[in-house]
């Protein structure tokens, strides 16, 4: 994972810095510059996975880089090798302090809003208990805020965390003088419900709930963007439990059982039908099918026999094997899969804030019209009190709480209605990106096509009736573990029923399957199996085998009673509802292309019948990314959708993921998007529901500021009284989460 410290001159060396204390995406950009100005680095930092990659050389040193990201206020450190518990329980860890905050904040300050905008509820000491409610908010609560404006104050930043500091702290602090050196601590005082725009006593004035109440509602929206952010792991801990975690190991002769970790290169395993196979090896004993789909992409099974590769995570289908170890731990494909979805992770940009790059123009002019305000009043003999007064409302009223509403409320509607449609959406950062895409990549097996193996034709010869054929072939396959010999028998039985049972069975080894079936010598499998038997297809037949084989489909021969009978097609069906999809995704502007490690023929055959125009065929799982990066490097925001471990890199190096909720656990959680259903019509759905979404966002943004900057000329003034500032906070409020809820009515394309 990690690169040891050197202390010499050498060679370019490689680190992977765990980064802490990032608490939006210029924060990952002031470390990448930092870290980018040491003579011999480079970095690359990820807000979304708080990771920073480094390649460092000229006799720096890891504990340098580390010395470098602490003095721009933020920790590294070196992560610790990846493992499945650790994964596990990181996210949790990490986000208890967010809620616990959050609670606190939510708990505290619902009695301060209440009291401060209902009268009756100002009781004689109301203020005071106010004060006693919020100030663990606005002090312990508000504490991530406070830390983050501090470090982007000493680096001349600011984001959206120095406008919620600047707003809470303010209010806070004034409400703190007008209740110990104002009249606002009088027993009894009230803060009466009217819209008076005119001058009042700002000694009289507290600001505790737009404290309280501002502080609760962003870190609500913190802790939402959090808990979606902290899964960018979780796709490397998928993949690493897709391996077999036992082993069946022969040593002197006898079968022991171990844990795969113990593996060795040289050691020979036994893996028996139905089991995955343990690490990348080859085959000394054996012969079997070997369905790669979930790693290679590839619908049909793999026949592999003595010398043969096989691939670690694959599942033996078929017959006994042993397989000798070539490759172990980080070597085998596996593993380097998993480093490629990382480093596609860390290479993807996280879409920046809207909300940090409005803040970081919005506070130094709200700073600017607050000192603006102090001085005018001041030169105009007003009083201090007056003028301070008019200042601070100012940075009150710039605090509006209904930013922290904006992006989290629009979200859960949008995400509620997205599952509500099979379409579940990770986190905001997605969304900016599906406005920008234009290509869409599709994989092929899972995705366009059903990704399971299926009897689509039957060719029989003159005279032979095609039920006979299935109900015979039907019976046969019935009793084999082969994937192709199941596909026919699950065909056979849908068409004509009851399947008899065969009275004789022999699997052939890489040819096919004989017996007798109802009285009949049935032969089912390649037409090289019929040769050995002195049978020949007649020319129709053979003629239907040619164009099925030259569509990339299996061709599978069956005979009885010494004769040729019929032809049968198995092939990775397309779904019925991939044509529409793919005139949907055009619709919405989209370019799709089909990428598939099947071979040409069969890619360009399904390409063909869905309206796909570009095809990239024949690719290796390991090549997918760099399709993906090519068609980047021309430009193009790529959108990627598949369904297998072969894909997940491939999804987290596109702009945009989508992951077909049938496939893999590696996939799901490498993409942005996931298609519950499985239903390619979902892709199409999905961007059009995240650019509405990401809409409203923004619509929320601009409204969330709009109220609160029509109130600053009233500030100004010294205008500004409590109701005001409240309802300015209630209403903006009340318009972001009333303007959110519009996503209800969103509905799929007819």
């Amino acid at each position: 994972m990690s690169t040891p410290t050197t202390t010499t001159p050498g060679p370019a060396a490689e680190v992977e810095l765990a980064i802490g204390g990032m608490t939006c995406a210029s924060c990952a950009a002031r470390v990448e510059k930092k870290l980018n100005r040491m003579d011999g680095v480079t970095a690359t930092v990820n807000y979304a996975t708080e990771k920073a990659r480094v390649t460092y050389a000229g006799g720096v040193r890891v504990a340098d880089l580390i010395a470098t990201v602490e003095a721009t206020g933020y920790t590294a450190q070196e992560p610790a090798p990846p493992g499945p518990e650790d994964r596990q329980e990181g996210p949790a860890d990490e986000l208890r302090p967010l809620r616990q905050r959050l609670i606190t904040a939510v708990v505290l300050s619902v009695p301060v809003i209440a009291m401060a905008m209902v009268p009756a509820l100002q009781i004689e000491f109301w203020q005071w208990l106010s004060l006693t409610l919020a100030a663990p908010v606005v002090t312990y609560a508000a504490w991530p805020f406070h830390r983050a404006a501090w470090t982007n104050a000493r680096h001349g930043a600011a984001t959206m965390d120095t406008l919620i500091s600047v707003g809470t702290s303010a209010a806070f602090l004034w409400s703190l003088w007008a209740l110990f050196f104002g009249t606002a601590g009088t027993p009894g005082m009230t803060h009466p419900f009217e819209f008076t725009i005119a001058r009042t006593d700002g000694a009289g004035n507290i600001y505790l709930e737009a404290a309280a109440g501002v502080t609760a509602f962003i870190l609500a929206g913190r802790y939402f963007e959090a808990r979606s952010k902290r899964k960018a792991g979780a796709a490397l801990k998928a993949l690493l439990e897709l391996g077999a975690k036992d082993v069946t190991v022969l040593r002197g002769g006898r079968e022991v059982l171990v844990p795969t970790a113990e593996l060795r290169v040289g050691d020979r395993f036994l893996v028996r039908p139905g089991e995955k196979i343990a690490t990348d090896g080859r085959v000394v004993e054996g012969t079997s099918a070997v369905d790669a789909s979930m790693l290679t992409g590839e619908s049909v099974p793999v026949e592999v026999g003595t010398g043969d590769p096989v691939t670690g995570a694959t599942l033996n289908a078929g017959g006994r094997l042993v397989v000798e170890a070539t490759r172990i731990g980080a070597d085998t494909q596996l593993a380097r899969m998993a480093k490629l979805v990382e480093d596609a992770q860390n290479g993807k940009a996280a879409a920046q804030r809207l909300a940090d790059r409005i803040s970081a123009v919005f506070v130094p002019v709200v700073i600017g019209l607050a000192l603006a305000t102090l001085g005018f009043w001041l030169g105009n003999g007003a009083g201090l009190t007056a003028a301070f007064t008019a200042a601070v409302a100012v940075l009150i009223i710039a605090c509006p709480c209904a930013l922290g509403l904006a992006t989290p409320t629009a979200l859960m509607v949008g995400t509620g209605r997205g599952a509500q449609l099979g379409i579940l959406i990770k986190g905001p950062e997605v969304l900016e990106t599906t406005r920008r895409v234009d290509t869409i990549v599709l994989d092929k097996t899972g995705t366009v096509t059903t990704g399971r193996m299926t009897l689509i034709g039957v060719h029989t010869a003159e005279g032979t009736d095609e039920r006979d054929v299935l109900r015979l072939a039907g019976a046969l396959e019935h009793a084999s573990e082969h994937p192709i010999a199941k596909a026919v028998a699950t065909g056979a039985a849908e068409r004509v029923g009851t399947l008899p049972t065969p009275e004789d069975f022999a699997g052939i080894a890489g040819l096919g399957v004989q017996g007798v079936v109802d009285g009949h010598a049935v032969l089912v499998g390649r037409e090289k199996l019929l040769a050995d038997w002195s049978m020949r297809l007649p020319a129709a037949l053979e003629r239907a085998r040619r164009e099925a084989e030259a569509a990339g489909r299996t061709a599978v021969a069956v005979a009885w009673d010494g004769e040729a009978r019929a032809v049968l097609e198995v092939a990775d069906a397309v779904k019925d509802t991939s044509a529409e999809a793919i005139t949907r995704l055009r619709a919405l502007g989209l370019t799709p292309i089909l990428l598939t490690g099947d071979n040409r023929a069969v890619a360009e055959t399904v390409a063909a019948e869905v309206g796909i125009d570009e095809v990239y065929a024949e690719v290796m799982p390991e090549d997918k990314v760099d399709v993906v990066k090519r068609l980047q490097a021309e430009g193009r925001s790529v959108a990627m959708v598949g369904d297998g471990v072969n894909d997940a890199a491939a999804l987290a190096q596109a702009d945009l993921g989508l992951a077909m909720g049938t496939g893999t656990d590696a996939a799901i959680e490498a993409g942005d998007l996931t298609l519950v259903r499985g239903d390619l019509r979902a892709a199409a759905d999905a961007i059009r529901l995240s650019r509405r979404t990401l809409a409203t966002i923004k619509g929320n943004l601009f409204w969330a500021f709009a109220y609160n900057v029509a109130a600053l000329p009233l500030a100004a003034a010294g205008l500004l009284n409590p109701m005001i500032a409240g309802a300015a906070m209630a209403f903006s409020s009340v318009f972001v989460v009333g303007n959110s809820l519009r996503l209800r009515g969103f509905k799929p394309a007819a």
